[in-house]
């Protein structure tokens, strides 16, 4: 596989720096992202820039928030995530955590989900300190959302209450700088079913744990059934276009021959705008109860929990909203589409900001073996950059 540097145009000689020097860090979700964090607090600190951490319980990760221009109201926060997924087990030409460019493409771990969007954002800053802008671009880094968006809400408690309030956050996901008004949400779960055990032969002695989870999972599938057979408007553009119920994972019993003690599964809601996560959740627990009512007549010590995992809102459409208004200006673009992932989007616009997402590169390479962003996508994260700050310099 070649490097060759020379058919990138020569202002993102910065960018592509930054990317390179952002994906080397390895911040899988399970590392610490802090030697990212510190570089990059580092940098600013050089530039005369303060910076702020959001730090997690045990002080392993953060968030990192700073501002570039005058403290005032109406500026916009450019927003992305410090983490990456894994490599394991994926079939790579070459090294992840090293950026390579190939047949107008720049390969490595982060540079689509989401890296690229960072990059260019950092290495626009002395642009931005030489304009002279007349409002702010704040920035918000993030960690832990490739694990449930655990990360930024503190985050943007803080910013809500330190900030001067800015007028639009454009979270970066790869969209490849279409405009996004609409996301889906998640409600991560794990149900824990415990039993009572006994030979399998005689199973009025006890109670499978894995029976009774089977009886949970069908009411999950029935669930997943109404949803899909009567999708709402507010699904219109997403793919799916209803709110989605999913198993993921499984684990019950010790043996054949024994009726399982104990028994968890872990499933989610992905819930459309227009529909309510918990309001499924409550019937799911519903039908749980009653369940566990009867089982506790013979088996008192037998239970059913469900434990809530990760909780973030989806996006809705803002159609006057001053994030999309100001996108659409930026990019030339009237269009607006929606996506059936979730992102910290909705989390800000659940904080009361005006949101949009809109960042270089596809989501189709997002966590793929040889992840890439295309040159051209760069560029165009590039000339949004500079819109960008002509923008707020007038």
């Amino acid at each position: 596989m070649t490097n060759d540097q020379s058919i990138l145009p020569p202002d993102l000689d910065a960018s592509l720096s930054w990317l390179e020097r952002l994906v080397a860090f390895d911040t899988t979700s399970r590392n610490s992202n802090l030697a990212l964090i510190d570089h990059v607090a580092a940098y600013l600190a050089r530039l005369g820039i303060p910076s702020h951490r959001v730090a997690n319980a045990d002080g392993g990760k953060a968030n990192l928030y700073f501002s570039v221009g005058p403290a005032v109201p109406g500026g916009i926060v450019l927003s992305g995530h410090t983490d990456v997924v894994p490599v394991d087990g994926q079939a790579w030409d070459s090294d992840p955590w090293s950026i390579i460019i190939r047949d107008d493409r720049i390969f490595g771990r982060g540079t689509a989900d989401m890296k690229s969007f960072l990059a260019l954002g950092i290495a626009a800053i002395p642009e931005m300190l030489a304009a002279g802008l007349r409002r702010p671009i704040h920035f918000a880094l993030s960690y832990d959302e490739e694990v449930g968006l655990l990360g930024a809400p503190a985050m943007i408690a803080e910013i809500s209450r330190v900030l001067p309030a800015p007028a639009a956050v454009v979270v970066g996901e790869p969209t490849e700088m279409r405009l996004v008004d609409r996301h889906k949400g998640i409600l991560g779960l794990r149900t824990t079913v415990i039993g009572s055990e006994a030979h399998s032969s005689q199973t009025h002695l006890g109670v499978s744990a894995n029976m009774v989870a089977a009886r949970l999972m069908a009411k999950i599938d029935e669930m997943a059934n109404r949803l899909a057979s009567a999708p709402s408007d507010a699904g219109v553009g997403l793919r799916p276009a209803h709110t989605t119920l999913t198993i993921g994972v499984v684990h019950g019993g010790t043996a054949p021959n024994i009726l399982a003690g104990r028994c968890e599964f872990i499933w989610d809601i992905r819930p459309t705008p227009g529909d309510d996560a918990r309001a499924l959740l409550d019937e799911f627990r519903t039908f749980a109860d009653a369940l566990q009512t009867q089982i506790r007549r013979d088996f008192p010590d037998c239970s059913i929990t469900t434990e809530i995992l990760s909780d973030a809102p989806p996006l809705r459409a803002e159609p006057q909203g001053e994030a999309a208004t100001l996108v659409t200006r930026l990019t030339g673009s009237n269009a607006r589409h929606a996506v059936s992932y979730v992102a910290e989007a909705g989390q800000f616009q659940q904080a009361g900001f005006s949101t949009v997402i809109c960042g270089p590169g596809s989501i189709e390479q997002a966590h793929q073996p040889n992840e890439y962003i295309s040159i051209a996508q760069f560029v165009a994260g590039r000339r949004f950059m500079r819109r960008l700050i002509e923008e707020f310099a007038r």
